[in-house]
């Protein structure tokens, strides 16, 4: 079995701009991908398996305006499992960051892990220290752009995605549940 590293992220475009309008010390809005930025219909990949969760955008809108850096951290076994493949992940993700900046509320970068200790295929299967509840992503991320974790969040919809962010020291995290983001009036300070 393979020991394996943190991919390097999907980047947006924007990134430089989205940087000089971030406050100091800089802090981010973590968020898992299915199941809190679109509804998990399994393995989704493509644009049109994609329906979005109800407030998602109001909700990156708040952060945003507060100053939040908006960073997606996401297991992706459906590579390693070789369902799609790492080129049809990442033409995804930037449609994803597209839709995203289009609504006013620029994702920074996506970190993804593709491995999986007991169903990845070849070199995806692997003990990786990205794929949470493991703390690698979100470190990198941290890492890469300089934030704070005691002033950073992370939004899921697993314990793995809490077990990450505690591990990687998040000033808080949030798991949601049914209805979480229509109910959610404001997590931010």
């Amino acid at each position: 079995m393979n020991v394996a590293t943190v991919r390097p992220p999907y980047i947006d475009p924007a990134a430089k701009e989205i940087l000089a309008a971030a406050d100091t010390p800089r802090r981010a809005l973590f968020l898992d991908r299915d199941g809190v930025i679109n509804i998990d219909h399994g393995y989704v990949h493509r644009p049109e398996q994609t329906d979005w969760m109800p407030g998602i955008f109001e909700l990156c809108r708040q952060a945003c305006e507060k100053g939040y850096l908006l960073i997606v951290v996401t297991n992706q076994a459906g590579i390693g499992r070789g369902y799609y493949n790492e080129q049809q992940f990442l033409e995804y993700t930037a449609w994803v960051h597209r839709i995203f900046s289009g609504k006013g509320v620029p994702l920074l970068a996506t970190y993804y892990c593709p491995h999986h200790p007991e169903a990845g295929i070849g070199e995806y299967l692997a003990q990786c220290r990205c794929r949470k509840p493991r703390p690698g992503m979100l470190q990198a991320a941290m890492r890469d752009w300089d934030a704070d974790s005691t002033l950073s969040l992370m939004l899921g919809d697993k314990d793995t995605d809490m077990q990450a962010a505690q591990a990687a020291d998040i000033g808080r995290g949030y798991r949601i549940a049914k209805n979480f983001l229509e109910r959610q009036r404001c997590i931010f300070k």
